[in-house]
Parts: C-alpha cells; sequence; structure tokens
C-alpha cells in the first residue's frame, strides 16, 4: 500500500565492521512511506547488522542513512527512535518485571502525530491474547505472546517505521499465523514495515519489494512479483 511517492528510508553504499571485521559491503535500499518490505538471507548473511546500522547501534565506517529526508547515521539510538523508528528486535527483550500492560504504557507516544493513534486499547484489539494476560508479568508468558508484546511495544510508539527483525523465529506454526495476519492488517493501514524472516512464501503476499542479501552485500532486489517467478534466487540465497 503505496501512500506516497517521497522517499521514507534510504540507505546508500553502508559499510560496517565489528573492529576488523567488515559484515557489510556496499548496500542500498529504499522504502517509500505506506511499503512493506523485506531483507532476506541466511543467518550471518547481514540483515541483523543492517538493522543495527539503520538504527545506530553499530556505526557505519562508509555510506548515509536517511529517514524522511533527514540524514541520521551520525545520530544517537534515542534520537533515532524518537524520529519515528520502531523495532521488534530479536529476541524480542520485553521487561520481565513488568506487567504486559506496564510494557505497553512503558513506551507510549504519538510519535507520527496519527489523528488515530496506537492506544493500549487498540493494541488489544489488535493482540486480545495479550488483554487477557495484561496483568502477567513479562516472564509468565509464550514465547508467541511476548512477541504480540513486542510488536504491541513498537506500536504503541506509533513509529513511521516498523522493523521486525526475524518476526516469526522460534513460533509455533498457529502463532505464527497470527503474526502474518497482524502485519498484513498493519499493512492495509499504511504503517510501513521493514521485515527480516525466512518464510518467503508468506513475505510474498504480504511484501512490496525484497532485498535479498549475501555475506553482507545485495545480490538481487525486486517486487514480489518478480521474486515468485525467481524460485532460484530462493534456494541459492535463502536455503528454502
Amino acid at each position: 500500500m503505496h501512500t506516497s511517492t517521497e522517499t521514507l528510508l534510504e540507505v546508500d553504499d553502508l559499510h560496517t565492521s565489528y573492529g576488523n571485521s567488515q559484515v557489510l559491503f556496499g548496500l542500498s535500499l529504499k522504502m517509500k512511506p505506506g511499503e512493506t518490505a523485506t531483507l532476506l538471507g541466511r543467518t550471518g548473511m547481514g540483515t541483523t547488522t543492517t538493522v543495527r546500522s539503520i538504527l545506530g547501534l553499530v556505526r557505519a565506517t562508509r555510506g548515509t542513512v536517511r529517514f524522511r529526508g533527514e540524514r541520521i547515521d551520525h545520530l544517537s539510538t534515542d534520537r533515532i527512535g524518537r524520529m519515528g523508528i520502531a523495532v521488534v528486535p530479536e529476541g524480542r527483550m520485553i521487561f520481565a518485571n513488568l506487567s504486559v500492560e506496564e510494557n505497553l504504557r512503558a513506551f507510549s507516544a504519538n510519535r507520527n502525530h496519527s489523528q488515530d493513534p496506537w492506544t493500549l486499547e487498540r493494541v488489544y484489539d489488535l493482540f486480545p491474547r495479550l488483554k487477557e494476560r495484561r496483568q502477567n508479568m513479562g516472564n509468565q508468558i509464550s514465547g508467541g505472546e511476548q512477541q504480540m508484546l513486542a510488536i504491541g511495544r513498537a506500536l504503541s510508539t506509533n513509529p513511521h517505521l516498523l522493523i521486525l527483525d526475524e518476526a516469526t523465529e522460534g513460533l509455533a506454526p498457529l502463532i505464527r499465523e497470527d503474526i502474518w495476519h497482524c502485519l498484513a492488517t498493519l499493512r492495509s493501514h499504511g504503517q510501513s514495515i521493514l521485515v527480516i524472516d525466512k518464510y518467503v512464501q508468506k513475505l510474498l503476499t504480504l511484501a512490496d519489494q525484497h532485498t535479498v542479501m549475501e555475506r553482507g552485500r545485495v545480490v538481487w532486489q525486486g517486487n514480489s512479483d518478480e521474486l515468485g517467478a525467481s524460485p532460484d534466487i530462493w534456494h541459492r540465497y535463502i536455503g528454502v
């Protein structure tokens, strides 16, 4: 669902290293507002480092990251978050010593100045199971419920861009379907989403565009129709 021709996120010629070990080699991608995009690749190929570079958790050694027209690769992670990028990190990282509701309230904001913002009740409407568990502590709910909570927490900031790193990793098939349904609902509402996952068949119906990575480099980019017609790309680089 495209809402504008302007660029929401632009990553250009990004090089990132951890010490002497270079991980990204000239990565570039663009997203428009309202798009759903993917980063695809086997574990260790640079998808998570790309997310960390966008968020300022690791500094690029070369290249630029622009968000809503403003260069952000020199900014702090906190500042980048307040500009309207929210992440559902690999491992979820919810607060175990806070209740479900306290986790959701802790980050509540309206960073995209929405006229119909994500409130606590809207998150509960999206994930009724969280409402049932609202008094449970973060460590007293299942892995699937923790992932729902991590998504709800990110949405409660009302971000311009929602990033999900390993969106359905380790989840039971039924819970995985719940997450896909949730992302389809968000997409239909115009939420911009960047998702990392390995279930290409599901992502073909969800995403507008795809970036495939191998050893820190972009090896293929295109839309869902093009990726659907290129099963060799799946098998060579994604392992399906």
